[in-house]
């Protein structure tokens, strides 16, 4: 699983896929502070520990760096930066019975132009897989960083 890189600078808008989504009801907005541990509980359940201990790290990070997809109170989707590493995007999870509608490309590019404007000029997708490449590759041109896998999880512990 290799590391990918973005160009920052270098976006699709990300109005157009949140307007999109909003029409159909979801809303894509950063996570409050007063909603960590209803995020966290949602995201152990949904995709397990590793992601939710990532997740746990954005909700430190001023302003908070975990953005939502909510529809009627209820979450849909997340997405993380600044969690893993700093500079790293992710991790990113839709719930099954949302995906395909464009919520993981709208949370994506509400994390990556809150990077932007953070500072950073590129960000990294770590330990990303074949076929989550594509999606990356397809919607923010992301390349794959050479001798970048094992990368930072090499040495990850095993699950309990």
């Amino acid at each position: 699983m290799a590391d990918l890189i973005v160009k920052l600078y270098e976006l699709p808008d990300d109005r157009l896929a949140s307007e999109k989504l909003a029409a159909a009801g979801i809303i894509i907005r950063p996570a409050l502070a007063c909603e960590k541990f209803q995020v966290m509980d949602w995201v152990l359940l949904h995709f397990g520990q590793g992601w939710a201990g990532e997740c746990d790290v954005a909700f430190s990070n001023h302003p908070i760096s975990c953005i939502l997809a909510v529809r009627q109170g209820v979450i849909t989707g997340f997405a993380c930066y600044d969690s893993t590493m700093r500079n790293f995007f992710g991790p990113l999870g839709v719930e099954e019975s949302s995906r395909g509608k464009g919520i993981g490309t709208a949370l994506l590019l509400r994390c990556l132009h809150c990077m932007a404007t953070g500072g950073y000029g590129y960000a990294v997708i770590g330990g990303v897989g074949a076929a989550e490449a594509g999606f990356y590759e397809k919607k923010v041109n992301a390349v794959a960083i050479p001798g970048s896998s094992p990368g930072i999880y090499r040495d990850r512990l095993q699950p309990l």
